[in-house]
């Protein structure tokens, strides 16, 4: 679900924005695959029509225990913007957390090993004002993330002090390569390198 474009201010665009990490979906994998061991058991011990109450009984119950985790991926949402960062979570009762960028004091981020491996983390923002410390989990590439943070708000820094020329310069051509790799012009990778070499330039070198 990506943000709303109409709840950006005039001169703000969207430099990065991503769901948690899909390892918040095991949960629902894992139980999708218990429960597939249970119906080949019952599709092998009971005769029609019970066979069929059964299956439709356990994917009754599939559906309930997946339905939470993965609707809390879907409904939440990860912003970057070149003024602030943006939490949305919730389908109906949506809550929201924005951080200006002017106020983020420090980020740090922390993996351990099987996090470094399958490339996710936690994320702490630091910052002046009333919320102090901000606690995001499960972010996909958290030193990415760390970085792209700084740049922005480098960036942001810029634009208050007058250069919002500069910056507007950059975002387009951040945009752009997403745009590329949409396209398919542009692997992961390549996106993400030329990505970082883009932020380093902002940041000057």
């Amino acid at each position: 679900m990506r943000y709303p474009t109409r709840l950006l201010t005039d001169d703000e665009r969207i430099v990065d924005q991503f769901r948690p990490h899909w390892k918040v979906l095991l949960p629902a994998i894992l139980w999708a695959m218990g429960l597939a061991a249970l119906v080949g058991v019952l599709i092998a011990a009971l005769d029609p029509p019970w066979r069929w109450y059964a299956v439709g009984l356990v994917a009754i119950i599939w559906l309930g225990l997946a339905t939470r985790p993965i609707f809390a991926w879907w409904f939440t949402n990860y912003v970057l913007t070149t003024e602030r960062i943006v939490v949305r979570r919730g389908m109906i009762a949506r809550t929201g957390v924005e951080i200006p960028l002017e106020n983020v004091a420090n980020v740090l981020f922390s993996q351990t090993v099987l996090e470094r491996l399958l490339r996710y983390g936690d994320v702490v923002l630091e910052s002046a004002g009333s919320q102090g410390r901000s606690e995001l989990h499960d972010i996909p590439d958290p030193e990415g993330f760390q970085s792209e943070v700084y740049a922005a708000r480098e960036l942001r820094s810029v634009s208050i002090k007058g250069g919002s020329g500069a910056v507007r310069d950059i975002v387009s051509q951040l945009e752009s390569l997403a745009d590329l790799r949409e396209r398919g012009h542009l692997n992961d990778d390549e996106f993400a390198a030329r990505k970082a070499w883009l932020l380093r330039e902002a940041e000057g070198g």
